[in-house]
C-alpha cells in the first residue's frame, strides 16, 4: 500500500515539475495514458518531446490511469472540468474515456489499434467532430508469419484482456488466421495484470507457439508470461519492440512507438494551430522507418531455436549475449 501511494506521490511531482515549466498562463493539455509499459511510455515521451519543441507555450498535464478503467474515466472528468485546450488519449481505454466526457474540445487519441470499432470515428478516411490521432493496427498475419518462421507452430496460444476493445479486434483476425492455415488456436483472457501468469501457465501444455497483441494489460505484464515461456520453452512473438529489447520474448514487430508518439504531437500541433480534426484522417504508419524487428538470439538459445539467418540479416535490433545491436 505504501509503494502505491509513494507511486501516485511520484507522478504527481513529475506534473508539477512539468507545468512549472510553462509559461504562468500557458493554456493546458491533458496526456492520459491507459499503463505505464515500455511502448506507452515511449508514446508519452515522443509527444512531450514535440509539444515541447512545438508548443512551448503550453502546459502539458501527463496523467496514468494505471490500467484502471475507472481511473480513466476520472482523469477524463477532471480534463474536462479543467477545460483543458485539448486531451491526448494513449491506447484505446484512455481515448476512449476521453471522447467519453469531452465533446467541446478537441480529442487525440494515439495507439488505439481500430479507432472504427472502438467508437471514436466512423470511417477511417475522415476525423470526427472533435477528435482523430494514430492507429497501430499492428501487422498480425506478418508476426503470426514470423512466429511460423522461427518454429513449426501447430498450436497458436494468445492471451488478451477482455476488456481491450483493441485486443478482441486482434483476436479475431488470430483466430481467422489460424483457421485460414490449418492451425490449433488456444486463447486465455484476463481482465487485469494479476491474472497475466496464470493466464499463460493455463495454456502452456497445449501450445507450440504464443502470440502476443497490442495488449496494454497484457504488456504491463510481460515480464512474467515471458519467465514462464522461457521455462516451458514455449517460443513468443509480440507486437511491440519496445519491451522486447528488455524483456527475454524470442522476437517482436511493430511499431516504433516513440516515432509514433512524435506523430500524435504533429497532430496535435495542427489542431492546436486550427486545423479541424474532421479534415484529419487517422493516421496509419507505413513508412519501414516506422517499424521494428526485435531478435533475442539468447532467447533463443535457451528454448532450443535455431534462427534462420535470413531472419536475424532482417533484424533491426539483435541481442546476444546479453547485449543489443542496433543496426
Amino acid at each position: 500500500m505504501r509503494r502505491t501511494r509513494m507511486f501516485f506521490v511520484a507522478l504527481a511531482i513529475i506534473g508539477m515539475v512539468l507545468l512549472s515549466c510553462a509559461p504562468k498562463n500557458a493554456k493546458v493539455i491533458g496526456v492520459a495514458k491507459f499503463v505505464s509499459h515500455p511502448a506507452l511510455d515511449a508514446i508519452e515521451k515522443g509527444i512531450v518531446d514535440e509539444l515541447s519543441k512545438s508548443k512551448s507555450d503550453y502546459k502539458i498535464d501527463l496523467q496514468n490511469a494505471n490500467a484502471d478503467m475507472n481511473t480513466a474515466a476520472q482523469i477524463a472528468q477532471r480534463f474536462k472540468q479543467e477545460k483543458v485546450a485539448l486531451a491526448v488519449g494513449i491506447a484505446t481505454p484512455t481515448a476512449q474515456a476521453l471522447a467519453n466526457q469531452i465533446k467541446d474540445r478537441p480529442v487525440i487519441y494515439s495507439a488505439v489499434t481500430d479507432p472504427v470499432s472502438a467508437g471514436l470515428v466512423s470511417s477511417w478516411d475522415k476525423g470526427g467532430a472533435n477528435i482523430t490521432g494514430t492507429s497501430d493496427m499492428t501487422p498480425v498475419r506478418e508476426q503470426l508469419d514470423l512466429l511460423r518462421s522461427l518454429k513449426d507452430v501447430k498450436r497458436v496460444g494468445n492471451i488478451y484482456s477482455s476488456g481491450e476493445a483493441n485486443s478482441v479486434a486482434i483476436a479475431a483476425i488470430v483466430k481467422q488466421y489460424c483457421q485460414e492455415n490449418g492451425l490449433e488456436y488456444v486463447e486465455s483472457t484476463i481482465t487485469n495484470s494479476s491474472e497475466a501468469r496464470q493466464a499463460i501457465l493455463s495454456i502452456a501444455n497445449r501450445i507450440d507457439g504464443l502470440y502476443l497483441g497490442n495488449d496494454n494489460t497484457v504488456f504491463s505484464a510481460l515480464s512474467g508470461i515471458a519467465e514462464v515461456a522461457l521455462e516451458k520453452k514455449i517460443p513468443v512473438v509480440t507486437a511491440d519492440p519496445s519491451s522486447a529489447e528488455t524483456i527475454p520474448v524470442l522476437a517482436a514487430l511493430g511499431y516504433d512507438y516513440y516515432r509514433m508518439g512524435v506523430a500524435t504531437g504533429k497532430i496535435v500541433v495542427r489542431v492546436l494551430n486550427g486545423e479541424k480534426t474532421a479534415n484529419i484522417p487517422a493516421l496509419l504508419p507505413k513508412d519501414s522507418e516506422d517499424m521494428s524487428f526485435v531478435l533475442n538470439l539468447d532467447t533463443a538459445k535457451k528454448i532450443g531455436i535455431s534462427v534462420p539467418q535470413a531472419l536475424v540479416d532482417k533484424a533491426k535490433v539483435i541481442i546476444s549475449d546479453g547485449q543489443v545491436t542496433r543496426k
